[in-house]
């Protein structure tokens, strides 16, 4: 329980120190950019080429000019904190320079999303692995939950511990592995979000038929209707990535399975007003995992 505490405290150290700064109006209004529906980032990490952007700075009085431009950012200028010197800033300079490579932004968050998870595999396959592990010790997990049911006593809630934690040895199943993969997927979610906001050379460019800087709903609503394709495409890697855990949920897990379809509904609700380069690197986050959990399954098999 100490150990939960202390990555959860990590955590928050590294969320809470240095982020993304909104832009808003003196009536304390988020600006937003009409013709993309993105929300304005105050502190870009370096200067914007599109004009519609630049003139919302200019009205605004926010200085780009003593930024570099992206072609020439690198991640130790400007100190602003743990999380954006650990984690924005070093995502966005990758990103920049896989798309200098590739020519095109948008491949470049994929590349740069897949070869980050693939440098993560051992750790994520190692927790699905575990996941196959708890699903076979559950049985057994059971009968211990039935047989200190009515056992409230703090000898009774030791013995309960020290049975859990017997079947745990025995199919070599490590508590804290779920927490571990936690403390370091959301940190990596929170920075691609963040990375793909402050960055203009990624917002302002395109791929495929997508703008990554624009939103689905502001596309929408301008006859772009290809960006239903995005909305689908987030509602349906998400869906089956989460298979395998919706698989897994007994009748006496309903609330983890409800869970779960409320946090797809609230995912693809989401996936309207954020900006599509988020979607798309959510959508390849997903792939791998379905991939992974795939791969995992036909080790299970054989």
């Amino acid at each position: 329980m100490k150990k939960r505490k202390i990555l959860v405290l990590l955590l928050c150290l590294f969320l809470l120190t240095g982020c993304t700064k909104t832009l808003k109006d003196k009536d304390n209004k988020i600006v937003k950019n009409t013709e993309t529906g993105q929300t304005i980032t105050e502190n870009v990490i370096c200067r914007p080429t599109d004009e519609s952007t630049l003139k919302i700075y200019e009205e605004y009085e926010v200085d780009i000019e003593s930024l570099p431009s992206c072609e020439e950012f690198t991640p130790l200028s400007n100190y602003e904190g743990l999380w954006t010197s650990i984690f924005v800033k070093p995502l966005a300079w990758l990103i920049i320079k896989i798309g200098a490579l590739v020519n095109n932004y948008g491949l470049s968050l994929i590349l740069a999303c897949l070869l980050i998870r693939l440098v993560l595999y051992p750790l994520t396959r190692k927790t699905a692995m575990q996941s196959e592990m708890i699903k076979k010790a559950q049985p057994e997990l059971s009968k211990i939950e039935k047989k200190y049911e009515n056992k409230t006593t703090t000898e009774d809630q030791n013995k309960k511990a020290q049975e859990m934690m017997m079947v745990y040895q025995k199919y070599k199943i490590n508590p804290l592995s779920g927490c571990l993969l936690a403390f370091v997927q959301l940190p990596l979610l929170f920075a691609f979000y963040e990375a793909i906001n402050r960055t203009p050379a990624i917002f302002e460019d395109k791929f495929l038929l997508f703008e990554l800087g624009k939103t689905p709903w502001v596309a929408i609503q301008q006859g772009e209707y290809i960006y239903i394709l995005l909305i689908v495409l987030i509602f349906l890697a998400t869906l089956v990535s989460f298979r395998k855990s919706l698989k897994d949920q007994t009748a006496q897990g309903m609330n983890m399975k409800t869970t779960l379809y409320i946090m797809l509904a609230l995912i693809t609700y989401s996936s309207f007003t954020i900006a599509s380069g988020v979607g798309i690197y959510w959508i390849t986050s997903n792939l791998f995992t379905i991939i992974q959990n795939l791969l995992v399954e036909r080790k299970k098999v054989k």
